[in-house]
């Protein structure tokens, strides 16, 4: 992606200070939404970087995962699998907990959305702690393989990236927050 696109996208990323919790920086992506060529440009940039992977699903994480791997699902011409918080799926799941920096929470898949044969990506808005990540790895793994994971912006200070290579998780992301 051209640097000036990466220096529109971060300046349509607005920082709600205090939100949802004093002491947290909510980064609002609703002016990327509302901007059809940005949104479509960061589409393309990930599903081209994954576009010869052999990825067989996108898994996103509610909610703004699902905003950009639905579509980049569609890109690539496989199926999208929706990993939900908690009592949002009607069917038998596997649900796991995770801590976050301002809560804990659980998030679940279907037990039958993913095969032993599926090569899986995550895809989220965010990346910040890696716990969020790191619970959705631990569903998909119970029954189908997952080595990477795509954001929009990674929040670099935190050094997430360096938790999820633990797990063997590679990540790509648009954006790097270094501050």
């Amino acid at each position: 992606m051209e640097k000036k696109t990466i220096l529109l996208i971060k300046k349509l990323i607005k920082n709600v200070p205090n939100f949802p919790k004093p002491g947290i920086i909510f980064r609002d992506i609703s002016n990327i939404l509302d901007n059809p060529q940005i949104y479509s440009q960061i589409i393309l940039c990930i599903s081209n970087h994954y576009y010869d992977k052999k990825i067989t699903k996108i898994a996103g994480i509610e909610a703004r995962g699902f905003l950009f791997g639905a579509p980049v699902a569609l890109n690539l011409g496989i199926g999208f699998v929706p990993i939900r918080k908690p009592n949002k799926l009607p069917r038998a799941k596997y649900s796991e907990k995770y801590n976050m920096e301002y809560s804990s929470n659980s998030l679940e898949i279907h037990k039958d959305a993913i095969s032993s044969v599926d090569k899986v990506l995550i895809i989220d808005d965010i990346l910040a702690t890696g716990s969020t990540v790191s619970a959705a790895v631990k569903l998909i793994r119970k029954t189908g393989k997952v080595n990477d994971a795509a954001f929009l912006m990674s929040l670099h200070f935190l050094k997430a990236d360096k938790k999820l290579e633990k797990i063997n998780i590679n990540c790509f992301n648009i954006i790097k927050i270094t501050k």
